[in-house]
């Protein structure tokens, strides 16, 4: 009988396809996000946004846009030694956050199609090298509000 042979070659193929996975441990990004607002715009033609990225996974990974249909282009700002720049990328460190703040990092809404209004909510997707793309509603608040907690 030739069938034990057989179930003992399917079964070491089994475990040599088993082993040529690679599971080190690290998990890729997990990212979630917190915090979302925007300030009443004063312009006509541009606002800012803020929030909080957090990535509970082991792998970093990278904010490489943003989209948004109320604004003909969304650019993403960093803050070093009290001056603004734009980036392409912007890291999300693993097992860390990166915070958009008023002062420190921050979205800017250019080229808007209309002013949000205190109240509204405005749509936005941040795009990532490696996770899927996260869509957050961010709230219009007014234009002097500073979050008591989170950034």
């Amino acid at each position: 009988m030739r069938r034990p042979g057989i179930a003992a070659a399917v079964t070491a193929v089994g475990v040599l396809l088993a082993g040529c996975g690679s599971d080190d441990g690290d998990s890729g990004p997990e990212l979630s996000v917190s915090g979302a607002y925007m300030p009443q715009p004063v312009s006509d033609s541009m606002a800012a946004g803020f929030l909080t990225i957090e990535n509970g996974g082991g792998t970093e990974d990278e904010l490489t846009s943003v989209t948004s249909d109320i604004a003909g282009a969304v650019t993403v700002h960093e803050t070093v030694d009290s001056a603004m720049r734009e980036v392409k990328n912007l890291a999300v460190p693993a097992d860390g956050q990166v915070a958009f703040k008023s002062g420190g990092n921050h979205l800017m809404f250019e080229k808007l199609k209309r002013k949000p209004k205190q109240g509204d909510t405005v749509s936005v997707v941040l795009h990532f090298a490696e996770a899927d793309p996260v869509t957050v509603e961010m709230p219009v608040k007014p234009a002097t509000y500073t979050p008591a907690t989170g950034h």
